[in-house]
């Protein structure tokens, strides 16, 4: 429907509210075209900036602390279908990262390139600036004892929810501060039914995700096969990177995405100023 027409259509009390829906929407579609077009981080990190590299192994978690400025890249070393995130606000961990918040805003499930990991207090705690796969898995969550039970008859495998638990005793929470993940390299879709499931191809060796720390934060990751990951478990090593990525140029591609990213970042400003960490 064109946006003339809707701007007729809607007439009454609630007019200028549904422009503005529409506005934003039809904004954040048309401005896919220009986060495809723009600059991609090299492929090759310079082992100057790598200031840490580690293997993480099937099944297992791991926390890393990512300052802000730092990019780090999650390299699915062997094609492995699913690695979750969970990501907090490194000086208050009681803001972590929200799903739903973050489909949102940015008027997408499909969070890939160009998209930001916001937290409930409306800031941006990571962004994506760069994705070699393109398709992940905010709605479903990550696997469970009873997924595994469910999935494989073994309730007993390592499991992202596990691992989380695991990952938050050891940073001062407990299964209360485990907020739903995200799951990278899950090709998670709706059949016509409604339903869940896996779509499509998994992610091909050497795929591979970067978020910029847009504040100082903690990430958690979780190298355990998604929930609706065809075949047996398997989960192959995969290695994090955390590197000095450049400044953000004045239209980098996270922080002009929509008008929804620029209120993100103003409000991600204004908690660094009051910190004094302009």
């Amino acid at each position: 429907m064109a946006e003339a027409t809707r701007m007729e259509k809607y007439t009454g009390p609630y007019a200028a509210q549904q422009e503005r829906y529409y506005r934003l929407f039809g904004g954040a579609k048309a401005r896919k075209k220009d986060l495809m077009a723009a600059p991609r981080n090299p492929a090759e990190i310079p082992a100057a900036l790598v200031r840490s590299a580690e293997v993480l192994a099937g099944g297992w978690g791991h926390a890393l602390p990512v300052k802000r400025g730092e990019t780090m890249r999650i390299v699915n070393t062997h094609g492995t279908p699913g690695v979750s995130v969970l990501v907090y606000n490194a000086a208050d961990p009681s803001e972590r990262f929200n799903a739903g918040d973050t489909m949102k805003v940015q008027w997408s499930a499909r969070i890939t390139r160009g998209a930001g990991l916001f937290s409930d207090m409306g800031r941006v705690l990571a962004s994506i600036t760069d994705d070699t796969y393109g398709h992940h898995d905010a709605l479903s969550g990550g696997s469970t004892p009873g997924s595994n039970a469910e999935r494989y008859g073994d309730a007993s495998l390592r499991s992202t929810f596990g691992n989380f638990v695991l990952l938050a005793a050891k940073h001062g929470l407990d299964k209360r501060d485990i907020p739903p993940c995200i799951t990278f390299f899950a090709p998670v879709g709706v059949d016509g039914e409604g339903r869940l499931g896996w779509q499509g191809e998994g992610p091909k060796s050497g795929d591979y995700v970067d978020l910029r720390a847009e504040l100082d934060i903690l990430v958690f990751v979780s190298n355990a096969p998604h929930p609706y990951a065809p075949g047996p478990y398997a989960p192959k090593d995969i290695e994090l990177l955390v590197w000095k990525s450049p400044p953000p140029a004045p239209d980098d591609l996270c922080r002009t995405a929509s008008e929804e990213a620029i209120r993100g970042f103003e409000n991600n400003a204004r908690y660094l100023a009051a910190r004094g960490e302009e």
